[in-house]
């Protein structure tokens, strides 16, 4: 089961543009009453695995909450991202970044040409210079995503999806019809793209792994990649 979703998104990922029209197609879409059925028991799995997630690190949460705390500044951040049905939503973190960060991101890019470029290709730094010594250590373990459960209780976020993204990725690079595939479903904790070494990953990859996951998504593609999910997170595959 984990060789044959290994090769799927393997293969995605080495070559996006060829492979995107049959990545589209990995999963047969089932039929309208099917999918909603299907859709319906996805929403019912994500609120019990949310539950039963935030009951398990009952114990941890407070100590992350307190470390934040002390570090002065908010414990969480929200920052704007596109759900299901082209609508915004504040997607939760543990704040991981100096609270002046896009003044910090702007400064830092207008004189260090070499990290503008790295961002306009990633929209990501190997050195963020906003990235706090405690949210360093939250990023590297995806600690900083925990708050995000609170993001699926509330309908806002899935367990498994594509990733939330910010309005400007979505119209920049998308295009038309990965718009509205990605659109009609919820963002999601993990998925594909996490799975498949996240930052270890062009940009291109993943959007491509995005719109593949929501054509093609079915509860048997969650569930694999649920399972591959807490490996990838021990590893720390691509974890900045």
């Amino acid at each position: 089961m984990s060789a044959q979703l290994s090769s799927d998104h393997a293969e995605i990922a080495r070559s996006p543009a060829a492979v995107l029209p049959q990545a589209l197609f990995l999963h047969d879409r089932p039929a309208s009453y099917v999918r909603q059925l299907s859709l319906a028991l996805k929403r019912g799995l994500d609120i019990v695995g949310a539950l039963i997630l935030l009951l398990v690190l009952a114990p941890i949460l407070p100590i992350l909450a307190l470390a934040l705390w002390l570090d002065d500044g908010p414990v969480l951040y929200g920052h704007s991202r596109i759900g299901a049905n082209n609508r915004p939503f504040k997607c939760l973190k543990f704040r991981t970044m100096v609270v002046n960060a896009d003044q910090t991101l702007a400064q830092y890019l207008a004189t260090n040409p070499g990290a503008a470029e790295e961002w306009a290709r990633q929209r990501k730094l190997a050195r963020d210079p906003r990235v706090t010594r405690i949210g360093a250590i939250l990023r590297k373990t995806s600690l900083d995503e925990l708050p995000q459960l609170i993001n699926v209780l509330r309908g806002e976020m899935s367990l498994v999806g594509p990733r939330p993204v910010v309005r400007e990725e979505l119209e920049q690079h998308y295009g038309p019809v990965g718009r509205t595939v990605y659109s009609a479903m919820r963002p999601g904790i993990t998925g594909l793209w996490q799975i498949s070494g996240r930052s270890d990953t062009t940009y291109r990859e993943r959007v491509t792994l995005d719109i593949a996951y929501a054509h093609g998504w079915s509860l048997y593609l969650d569930l694999k990649i649920l399972l591959r999910t807490v490996p990838a997170v021990l590893a720390r595959r691509g974890a900045v």
